[in-house]
């Protein structure tokens, strides 16, 4: 592998039924080249993975080119706009119209569903039988409006059996501000069950503290996905380890990916 990017630098899924014949990682801000602001947090250069950033061009694609060593094919990178539309993996590529959505999916070996995250919640997703894999992008904007269901109804038509989930790296509950208009989105997609997720923000009337992974776990439940893992990570609170939108204004993006082998 690239010297430049080592498996310490990755976070691997604590994902106990992946199925072997599946493969999936998410990446830091470690082992890049990409100059502050979009460094590692340490001195060092930054694995920036987007190229809508305002980060080097160059120093993107040297990124990415770094990660390609671990992959078995092309990221299906797509223009990810906050919604629930759900790509064919197989068809993005660099020789092809660039692709708007917020998850793809893939059922053939090599092909890697990609998204990129800066705080917004990662999911990605595989069935037991390995024969269908997902990504999906979800902001809370993307969450509330069913990304996530839309992911797993893609899979199920392309195939999938019953769905396994992670959770990759996140805003957490105790560093996502957001205002009522949030709390009432959840409402109204998943009933007062979703009120639970959200608590008082001390001394700021009128602002709540959300857990997007309870939120999330939720949402899948309601689409029949009991198996879900990961939810651990905090990008806000991990300078040194992750980019956080909410955290710095300018800053990279990381990736969570997953392929069949």
């Amino acid at each position: 592998m690239t010297a430049g990017l080592t498996a310490v630098d990755l976070v691997w899924p604590d994902w106990p039924d992946l199925p072997a014949s599946i493969g999936a990682l998410a990446t830091s801000r470690d082992g890049g080249v990409s100059a502050a602001p979009y460094d590692d947090g340490k001195g060092g250069g930054g694995l920036n993975l987007g190229l809508h950033v305002n980060d080097d061009p160059e120093a993107v694609r040297a990124n990415r080119e770094r990660l390609q060593t671990w992959l078995p094919g092309r990221p299906a990178w797509i223009a990810q706009v906050h919604g629930a539309d759900v790509v064919d993996a197989a068809t993005v590529g660099p020789d092809q119209p660039v692709r708007t959505g917020d998850a793809s999916i893939a059922t053939a070996p090599g092909v890697v569903s990609a998204i990129l995250t800066a705080d917004c919640l990662p999911v990605l997703f595989a069935d037991l039988d390995g024969k269908v894999v997902g990504a999906a992008h979800a902001g809370w904007r993307g969450l509330a409006g069913g990304v996530l269901g839309a992911t797993v109804k893609a899979m199920r038509a392309a195939g999938a059996g019953e769905i396994t989930a992670w959770m990759g790296p996140a805003i957490g509950r105790d560093a996502f501000e957001v205002g009522p208009d949030v709390v009432d989105a959840f409402v109204a997609a998943i009933g007062d069950a979703a009120r639970v997720s959200f608590r008082d923000y001390p001394g700021r009337p009128g602002k709540y503290l959300a857990d997007m992974f309870a939120l999330a776990r939720l949402m899948l439940a309601r689409d029949g996905v009991e198996r879900v893992h990961g939810g651990g990570l905090c990008t806000a609170s991990a300078p040194e380890r992750f980019y956080s939108y909410r955290r710095d204004g300018v800053t990279g993006r990381q990736a969570s990916l997953i392929w069949i082998k």
